[in-house]
């Protein structure tokens, strides 16, 4: 399991992200996953490996997050 308050946060900027971007919260959340994982935001066609267990967990919680509202 991935460390909670990194979860949390990322979380946090994932929601941020998708409602700015016309709420894509899949894509939102592994936009910001990659960013922690490489430091840098994808470009358009980024193919690089992320930490699919954290990325999971983050969009796991975003959801979850989504529906208590």
């Amino acid at each position: 399991m991935p460390d909670q308050p990194l979860v949390d946060s990322l979380v946090q900027q994932g929601l941020a992200l998708a409602a700015t971007a016309g709420g894509e919260l899949e894509r939102s959340c592994w936009m910001v996953v990659h960013e922690h994982h490489h430091g840098v935001k994808p470009t358009e066609y980024d193919i690089r490996e992320i930490d699919e267990d954290l990325y999971l967990a983050v969009l796991q919680a975003a959801k979850q997050s989504q529906s208590a509202v």
